[in-house]
């Protein structure tokens, strides 16, 4: 059996190991991280390595899971024994394939992803791109089924993946400011927070929802909500007076900017 390999355990190596663990058994991966105790490992559920060189010994799939800083020291710990039949996933922001390929001794097969943390509950989504390296079948499936596993996958072109950072990485961040305020918005007027925290995080779900299954334009849908002279029109002029939309603008820009630095 080729086992499956992680390097780092932090939240989003975490994320998708954890969705992963609810299709695959246990026993197909191994993770190595020198920050999680012997006692922290045993609630992960999976094999602990001593290190990182043994992790990569032992597993056919490497998923680099450590912060893009960071990636140099690991690279040359494992560089010697990333061989040709391993593939190498990275799911660091901002690092080429091309980088991490030259830091792990030029002869790596690199799969590079940008998946987010709602992996977590099966609902995250992944932007993946491929090296120009030959991969069979196998390989190719076995990847894109971890992610799968945990959400929708789409396979993207290197060039888009800071892009695919600003889309889906980074912005779970600003829907939960957004669900955070919402509730906060509404408790002012006398709703209870644990009913205001599930009418917002709900109500978000659902329109995620309408857009995937409906396939509508998401303008066509706020259309649907706004009744000429009502309620939400009226919302949603104050939304776009106090630079709604041109927050998110913004936020995309810096986020998209800090993705390149990390080239």
């Amino acid at each position: 059996m080729n086992k499956i390999g992680f390097i780092g355990m932090g939240n989003m190596g975490k994320a998708l190991l954890k969705g992963a663990l609810k299709s695959n058994s246990a026993d197909k991966f191994i993770f190595s991280d020198k920050y999680v105790t012997d006692e922290a490992a045993q609630s992960i559920g999976v094999e602990k390595a001593d290190d990182n060189i043994s992790c990569v010994k032992a597993a056919k799939y490497i998923f680099l899971a450590v912060k893009p800083q960071y990636f140099k020291e690991v690279a040359d710990e494992i560089k010697d024994y990333v061989t040709k039949d391993k593939v190498i996933v990275s799911i660091m922001a901002g690092l080429t394939m091309d980088t991490i390929n030259e830091s792990l001794g030029g002869n790596a097969r690199v799969i590079r992803v940008m998946p987010n943390t709602p992996a977590l509950v099966e609902a995250g989504m992944s932007g993946v791109c491929f090296d120009a390296s030959e991969y069979i079948e196998e390989e190719k499936n076995t990847v894109l089924g971890i992610l799968e596993a945990c959400g929708r996958v789409k396979i993207v072109t290197e060039a888009m993946m800071s892009a695919v950072t600003c889309a889906s990485g980074s912005s779970p961040a600003y829907v939960y400011i957004f669900i955070e305020a919402l509730a906060d918005s509404v408790v002012k007027y006398g709703i209870p927070r644990d009913a205001a925290y599930e009418m917002a995080a709900q109500t978000v779900l659902g329109a995620a929802k309408m857009v995937l299954e409906t396939g509508e334009n998401p303008s066509v849908l706020k259309d649907r909500v706004c009744s000429p002279g009502g309620t939400t029109i009226a919302a949603v002029v104050a939304l776009e007076e106090y630079g709604f939309r041109n927050a998110i603008f913004k936020a995309t820009d810096k986020c998209y900017a800090r993705a390149e630095e990390l080239k």
